[in-house]
């Protein structure tokens, strides 16, 4: 039967899966993506490498802090500060990739969805860190009333 710690695992080995198709990507850049490299010109094509190199970054960033999250959960430290802090990190990290994309929309127009979907996402981790955040505080809240 499915159930709490289960999900955790399975969370746990998407993160981790994730962050070796991180590994491979930035390891393969320089040959290409097959059918997208193709589609990039050639003289664009050390643009395209800067954003994924730069795009790496946020990435990481961001796959750290939800391990950490979910590291966390797993130990019951579920309302605490650290968490909505570590959402807002990945808020950030959403918006800086947004913004790489953006700014890399410029020189290949599809980079502009990667650009609206980062930013979506951003926003979405941005009102759960909220949403967090005031159930900490009215945990506190309940912690301290006798």
């Amino acid at each position: 039967m499915w159930n709490d710690r289960k999900s955790l695992i399975l969370s746990k080995v998407c993160v981790v899966l994730f962050m070796v198709m991180l590994v491979i990507c930035a390891v393969l850049a320089p040959g290409g993506f097959g059918i997208v490299f193709r589609s990039v010109p050639d003289s664009r094509k050390p643009l395209f490498l800067l954003t994924v190199y730069l795009g790496c970054i946020p990435a990481a960033a961001l796959l750290g802090l939800l391990y950490s999250i979910l590291h966390r959960l797993g130990t019951g430290q579920v309302f605490v500060g650290i968490n909505a802090r570590c959402l807002r990190y990945i808020s950030w990290c959403c918006f800086a990739g947004a913004i790489i994309s953006l700014v890399s929309s410029f020189y290949w127009i599809a980079w502009l969805a990667v650009s609206i979907a980062a930013a979506f996402m951003g926003l979405i981790v941005r009102v759960v860190k909220n949403i967090l955040a005031k159930a900490i505080s009215l945990q506190d809240e309940a912690d301290y009333t006798i």
